[in-house]
């Protein structure tokens, strides 16, 4: 059976500028995936191509072995794909629930019982539905941008660090969130700098180096690699400790 996505040779940039250069990547129903590598390394570029915000040069993204290649974000959302970009990924002056209507505008009928069932998944938003997202911490905002992707019931997840300029105590929160969301059946490809907590609860992994598949591995086995550790996690790999 074909991955769930599947992303074949992919190079996309922007206008005659190409960042990603033949890029593959596979993500599987259930799975949790990390893309890392150093600024500039086009992680973020990737996502973009994937969901069709940038144009692909050459190769093909497929969806269920279907090829959606430079389709209309609109219709890879129909399709059953979310991306959660990094910022500007609420709408500030809108209360939780109204974030979350606004995300489930493609729904036929009433929203409600979805939104009951996504805000399950978030309590520090089920506390108070009327604030708006003005008002909300950091990590209350990604937890809602999270949360009004997962309205239309996607198959697969687009992260774009969604743990960014968080604190340590929020960012495991968004981890915990992450998992939940994972084990309800969908799947997760993200983009995070935060690597050792993200390739931690990854069940693989993607390195990317100056545009291009430097390694693939599953996350743990990532995270103990001395090499990767050295270059990409701040690790000595002599005591496993920050590096100086």
């Amino acid at each position: 059976m074909s991955a769930l996505l599947e992303v074949d040779a992919v190079r996309a940039g922007y206008g005659s500028v190409m960042i990603v250069h033949d890029v593959s990547l596979r993500l599987e129903r259930g799975e949790l995936v990390t893309i890392i590598g150093p600024n500039g390394a086009g992680k973020s570029t990737l996502l973009k191509a994937i969901f069709g915000l940038l144009p692909v040069s050459e190769g093909q993204v497929r969806l269920e072995g279907n090829e959606v290649t430079d389709e209309m974000p609109s219709r890879i959302v129909r399709l059953g794909v979310s991306f959660v970009p990094q910022t500007e990924n609420v709408f500030p002056s809108l209360t939780i629930r109204e974030n979350l209507a606004m995300g489930g505008y493609q729904r036929s009928g009433d929203v409600d019982d979805r939104i009951a069932e996504v805000l399950g998944l978030f309590p520090e938003l089920a506390e108070r539905p009327g604030a708006r997202a003005s008002h909300l911490s950091g990590g209350q905002r990604q937890a809602l941008a999270i949360a009004r992707a997962l309205m239309l019931d996607p198959k697969v997840l687009l992260l774009d660090e969604p743990t960014a300029a968080l604190s340590p105590v929020r960012r495991g929160e968004i981890f915990d969130r992450l998992q939940a969301v994972r084990e309800g059946g969908v799947a997760l490809l993200m983009v995070e700098q935060n690597a050792r907590e993200a390739l931690a609860i990854s069940d693989r992994a993607y390195l990317l180096v100056d545009g291009r598949n430097a390694h693939e591995q599953a996350g743990p086995e990532m995270l103990a690699n001395p090499e990767v550790g050295r270059m990409f996690l701040g690790l000595d790999s002599a005591d496993g400790e920050d590096g100086a």
